[in-house]
């Protein structure tokens, strides 16, 4: 599978390194370039996987496979802004997933305006912060039921 992980802080970071060890196919993304790299270079040594990686969210979406899956681990008050970033360059299909701990009723408002346009929103609350890594993460899952 091939996921996109913006937002590599600590618990991002730790969830892509956790993905590439199971195998996964990875496309990263930070607004520091330099974090991106300690990433690729991270998942490399760690995990003995490669990711894709860019600080630039056009060639972040480029590198994605169609239709893309996105994993946002970015702070609450800034998801809006992440969204309002990415919409122009994504397609019908595509699917965003909130990964931090959003007010619920953003989440519904995200979900309603995004469907409207054919991309399909998630919220996954996660936490297991930085010792997910080892031990895993609880994920509380809510979006449209599937058609």
């Amino acid at each position: 599978m091939q996921l996109g992980m913006i937002g590599l802080g600590r618990m991002g970071q730790n969830m892509v390194v956790r993905l590439a060890r199971a195998g996964h196919q990875l496309v990263v993304n930070d607004r520091s370039a330099e974090v991106v790299a300690q990433t690729q270079q991270r998942i490399q040594k760690e995990a003995g996987g490669q990711a894709g990686g860019a600080a630039a969210l056009a060639d972040f979406v480029a590198k994605l496979s169609t239709p893309r899956a996105i994993w946002l681990m970015t702070p609450a008050g800034v998801v809006d802004r992440v969204i309002a970033d990415l919409l122009p360059m994504l397609q019908a299909g595509d699917i965003l997933i909130d990964g931090g701990n959003s007010y619920y009723v953003d989440d519904i408002r995200r979900s309603k305006e995004l469907a409207a346009r054919g991309v399909q929103y998630v919220d996954v609350g996660t936490s297991g912060g930085v010792w997910g890594l080892e031990r895993g993460y609880c994920l509380m899952i809510g979006g449209p039921t599937a058609p």
